[in-house]
């Protein structure tokens, strides 16, 4: 009997993929959901050092339970998760998945990469090759924190729109504040014929009046102060999921590095997204309380899924 836990483990991948594949409706298979893995900012919730009411609430596996921050876009067996923080591996097994092709980036902060070495063992394991896909700066960084990756992961670099499926993603240079810069990406659904180009214009997709799923949406998970340069590609959008650690973080502005909620209240007045969902919260958030929002805006919550 075969006991070689790579060809088990290779073999059991195989056959939850298809297994999913079996079980997959027609409707689930016709259009793209996004759901959040993780909510939480670079500590999540709870801290481990805390004892405010929130995290206490969090430890009982309460609504506040914030894991780092992660969203998953899919469609059937098409799946691309954005960013890997050190919570990956539970949230893998929450979400009853045990492989995945392709991983995109947005910055490399330990609570967007720290899961990449985790990553790269099942890549290991499973002798299969998964893709990181990020800017060159960004992988340039993490190929210095960890040089050993490349031997496991293939780094794909995007610095112009990039064609994935129906998707054209466009990384977004966004301002971080104290933290530099990391990168927001916005999706447009294209058809088939048309280019990657990225207009930063909603675009039409056939039968989009029968079938009113996302068309273009922006990830940006940590960015504030947002300039003009960086906000044309913030226009026309069905959703926007934007990071806010807090409602009104009292700190000197020099020192932060994410929007806070009362000022993404005026950033979403300015560009009049559809749909807006915050994310990257702390434990400044409970969920259980009712904050004054604008009537598009809603909170994550961990496994909230968006579209079908």
């Amino acid at each position: 009997m075969d006991h070689n836990p790579t060809t088990s483990r290779a073999t059991s991948v195989e056959a939850d993929a298809a297994a999913r594949h079996q079980h997959q409706s027609p409707a689930a298979a016709v259009d793209w959901s996004i759901t959040f893995w993780g909510t939480g900012d670079s500590m999540g919730v709870p801290r481990v050092y805390c004892a405010c009411e929130v995290c206490e609430e969090a430890r009982r596996c309460g609504v506040n339970r914030r894991y780092r921050s992660s969203v998953l876009l899919e469609r059937g067996e098409d799946k691309l998760l954005i960013d890997c923080g050190p919570d990956w591996t539970g949230q893998m097994e929450r979400a009853g998945i045990l492989w995945l092709d392709e991983l995109l980036i947005t910055h490399a902060h330990q609570d967007h990469i720290a899961g990449l070495t985790s990553y790269a063992d099942a890549c290991r394991w499973l002798k299969r090759k998964g893709r990181v896909i990020t800017p060159t700066e960004v992988s340039d960084t993490i190929r210095m924190m960890y040089p050993w990756l490349e031997r496991f992961v293939t780094f794909q670099s995007i610095e112009e729109p990039w064609r994935w499926h129906e998707w054209s993603i466009r990384p977004i240079r966004v301002n971080h504040g104290k933290n530099g810069y990391a990168y927001a990406y916005r999706f447009d659904r294209v058809n088939d014929d048309e280019s990657a180009a990225g207009s930063g214009r909603r675009q039409a997709y056939p039968n989009d009046s029968a079938n009113p799923g996302l068309r273009s949406w922006v990830y940006a998970s940590d960015a504030i102060g947002l300039g003009e340069e960086e906000l044309r590609w913030f226009q026309e959008l069905d959703l926007l999921i934007l990071g806010t650690n807090f409602y009104h973080e009292q700190a000197e502005y020099s020192t932060r590095s994410v929007y806070d909620m009362v000022e993404a209240f005026r950033l979403i007045e300015d560009i009049q997204p559809q749909q807006v969902v915050f994310t990257h919260m702390s434990h400044d958030i409970d969920l259980r309380h009712s904050y004054p929002l604008l009537p598009q805006v809603t909170l994550a919550r961990t496994g909230m899924r968006i579209g079908r």
